[in-house]
C-alpha cells in the first residue's frame, strides 16, 4: 500500500456541513481519522452519518467546510486520492443472475485505473481474501446475506487500497456473518490499511475499533482512541454482599450516585469519589464484601454520557 502524506492523517474534515432546504443534517463536524486507525463511526439511524461519508466521498457536495483526503483537498483531488480508497456505501449493489467473479470483473473493468492485464489474478485474489475464492462461480442471487456482504468488501479489494470506508458493514447480518465481516475488517486493518466504519450497533464497534467518533443529531459530539472515552465516562462499581441496602447506604453518604440494588449486589456511579475510600467504610459499617469492582464503561456508557440519551444498540 501507498504510504499517506506525511503528518496527514487520511481523513479529515473541518466545519463539514450539509443542509437539505430546512434541515440540517451534518452541522460544522471537525472529523479526524488516524492513520491506520480502525475508526468507528458511531450514532443512531438519521444521525448523519451516511451523509457525511457520501460527501468525503464526492458523492454529494458539502454546503460548507472542508475535506481533505491524505492531506489532499476534496473535491479537487478526487483524481489522485479517491484511487486509494475502496468504499461500501448504502449496501452491495450488484447483478442477480452474474457470479460473484463475473459481478467483480465488470466492475473491474469500469475501472479506468485497473490493469486490465491482471484483472483475473486480482479478482481472484480479492475473492480469496473474503473467503468467496469457493464460490465465486455461483450466482450472486444465490448468495448468502453474510456473503454480498463480502462481495461487496472484495469489489473495494480489486486494487490496492490505503483507506476503507464502510457504511454498516454487518447491517442485517446474522452472528455468523458479522463474525465473518468482522474477522475480515481485523485483518485488513493488521496489514496496514486505515479503516472507517459507519455503524449504529455499538457492540460491534467495540469489538473491532480503536478509535471511534460519536455523532448525534447531525454534530460530532466526540471523537478519539475508545479507551481514551472510556476512561473519561463515569465509572461504576459494584459490591457484592448478603447486605445490599446496607452498603448503599454506605455508598449514598459517601457521594456515589444512581445507587441500585438487586439481590445480592448494588451498583453505583463512582463520580469524584476515590475508589480507595469505599472499601475502609463499607467494613466500619460492618457490612460483609464478598465481592468488590470497577467496572470499564461500555460503548453505550459513553454515548449515553456524551448525549444524555441512548439508542437501539442491537440494530
Amino acid at each position: 500500500m501507498t504510504p499517506a502524506a506525511a503528518d496527514s492523517p487520511p481523513i479529515v474534515s473541518h466545519c463539514l456541513t450539509k443542509r437539505f432546504r430546512r434541515q440540517l443534517a451534518v452541522d460544522r463536524i471537525d472529523l479526524e481519522v488516524p492513520d491506520r486507525a480502525v475508526y468507528g463511526f458511531l450514532g443512531p439511524n438519521g444521525s448523519g452519518k451516511t451523509t457525511t461519508i457520501r460527501m468525503l466521498l464526492g458523492l454529494i457536495s458539502a454546503t460548507a467546510g472542508d475535506i481533505s483526503l491524505f492531506g489532499s483537498p476534496m473535491p479537487s483531488a478526487a483524481r489522485t486520492a479517491l484511487p486509494r480508497v475502496g468504499s461500501l456505501v448504502e449496501g452491495p449493489a450488484f447483478h442477480p443472475y452474474l457470479s460473484g467473479r463475473a459481478n467483480l470483473a465488470r466492475l473491474d473493468a469500469a475501472d479506468r485505473y485497473s490493469d486490465p492485464g491482471t484483472s483475473g489474478s486480482r479478482i481472484d485474489a480479492a475473492l480469496d481474501r473474503v473467503g468467496l475464492l469457493a464460490a465465486a462461480a455461483k450466482r450472486y442471487r444465490a448468495y448468502s446475506l453474510g456473503m454480498r456482504q463480502r462481495l461487496a468488501i472484495a469489489a473495494s479489494l480489486l486494487m490496492p487500497r490505503d483507506l476503507l470506508v464502510l457504511d454498516e458493514p454487518t447491517n442485517g447480518l446474522d452472528p455468523q456473518g458479522t463474525r465473518e465481516v468482522r474477522r475480515l475488517i481485523s485483518d485488513l486493518a493488521a496489514d496496514g490499511a486505515t479503516v472507517l466504519i459507519s455503524s449504529h450497533l455499538l457492540a460491534e464497534v467495540e469489538q473491532i475499533c480503536s478509535h471511534v467518533g460519536v455523532m448525534y443529531q447531525g454534530r460530532l459530539v466526540a471523537q478519539g482512541p475508545l479507551n481514551e472515552l472510556q476512561a473519561n465516562t463515569v465509572q461504576t462499581v459494584r459490591i457484592d454482599t448478603d447486605r445490599p441496602e446496607d452498603a448503599g447506604r454506605v455508598l449514598a453518604e459517601l457521594g456515589l450516585s444512581e445507587i441500585k440494588t438487586s439481590p445480592g449486589s448494588v451498583t453505583a456511579n463512582l463520580g469524584d469519589v476515590a475508589v480507595e475510600k469505599i472499601m475502609p467504610n463499607l467494613v466500619n459499617a460492618y457490612v460483609p464484601v464478598l465481592g468488590f469492582a470497577v467496572l470499564r464503561p461500555s460503548l453505550e456508557d459513553v454515548f449515553v454520557s456524551l448525549t444524555g440519551e441512548g439508542f437501539d444498540v442491537s440494530g
